[in-house]
């Protein structure tokens, strides 16, 4: 089951402003048929909450750059 979630439901979970989800987030990190829908071909667009959970935690563990040490601990850079 997935979860929709308005603009203004999705800036609520992400800390971030309605407007910069509209007008930076929209089309350049979050894509249309991957990360929203219009439903029914309307102008209303719903976030599709794990797909945008899942790039977000994906793109975390990339910039992560820990160096793994013989002791089996991680150093982090």
């Amino acid at each position: 089951m997935q979860t929709y979630l308005t603009t203004e439901q999705l800036a609520t979970r992400i800390q971030y402003d309605p407007r910069t989800i509209r007008n930076r987030l929209k089309d350049t990190v979050l894509l249309e048929g991957v990360h929203y829908f219009r439903p029914f071909g309307g102008r209303k667009i719903l976030y599709i909450w794990e797909h945008i959970e899942r790039d977000m935690l994906r793109r975390a563990e990339e910039r992560d750059i820990s160096i793994p040490m013989a002791s089996g601990a991680l150093c982090h850079g």
